[in-house]
């Protein structure tokens, strides 16, 4: 899976996630970008070095498509054009329901988790064509499609990523470029540990495997979907959920369910 060469680009890079795929594919070899509204995405780029990659940093607003072509010019003029292209970047901070949702609420979740990885794919996508090579992976979620009840801007966002997931995979099939989505469950991130213990709780025992997953995990995942070996799957919606996504009544004996009650 080396990507001796490459260059990532990683939005939302600044902590949980998205620095652990910056880091992940940093150590498969590729010099990364890194796109982020928080300067603490300053310390994702010392890390990357670390490792003994390149890191080249752009504050940015993703939902703002100028801000987006800066920052894609400076990251293409330091590191080269994105080979690898990571759309994390998303927000949850609007928690209300369809009737209390303001407006500029919705359109702010609009902006970020949905927008801005339009604008990063229509400013990334034309040189991977140019050069025949190009990941693009969409970090999308479960809510995508159960739904999850005072959070409408987050879930019709995330579901709304699968569509463009799906059109540019169809658009640029035989370029050799792919476009791929993963839903995760509930990682272990800075806000997920900030959750409510009875809401940890809660979402724990809904989860079959009876844990939280952890951000080196979804970077795992991305980071093969990125490979060359990967070059066969578009278009794709890649549960990593613990088991989350399944359907979990139990009918009939609830014998042999393992330490489900």
């Amino acid at each position: 899976m080396s990507m001796a060469g490459r260059t990532a680009l990683v939005s939302g890079a600044a902590r949980g996630i998205g620095r652990a795929i910056a880091l992940r594919l940093a150590r498969e070899g590729a010099n990364v970008g890194l796109i982020d509204v928080q300067p603490a995405v300053e310390e994702t780029a010392r890390l990357v070095r670390e490792i003994g990659r390149n890191a080249c940093v752009a504050l940015a607003d993703i939902a703002d498509a100028e801000q987006v072509r800066t920052a894609v010019a400076k990251l293409t003029a330091a590191l080269g054009p994105a080979d690898l292209l990571i759309n994390n970047a998303g927000i949850v901070n609007n928690i209300a329901s369809v009737q209390k949702m303001s407006d500029e609420a919705w359109q702010k979740e609009l902006g970020v988790n949905l927008t801005g990885a339009f604008h990063l794919v229509r400013a990334c996508v034309g040189p991977m064509v140019e050069r025949g090579f190009g990941r693009i992976v969409n970090i999308s979620s479960g809510a995508a499609r159960g739904g999850l009840a005072r959070q409408v801007g987050y879930s019709s966002t995330k579901a709304a990523l699968l569509g463009l997931t799906h059109t540019v995979a169809l658009e640029f099939a035989g370029k050799g470029v792919t476009c791929n989505a993963v839903l995760p469950g509930m990682i272990e991130t800075e806000n997920v540990r900030a959750m409510p213990q009875e809401i940890r709780d809660e979402a724990m025992s809904r989860t079959p495997v009876r844990r939280f997953g952890e951000p080196a995990e979804i970077a795992a995942l991305v980071a093969f979907l990125c490979g060359d070996e990967a070059g066969y799957i578009t278009g794709a919606e890649i549960d990593i959920s613990g088991g989350g996504h399944l359907n979990t009544m139990v009918l009939g004996s609830r014998r042999g369910m393992g330490s489900h009650p």
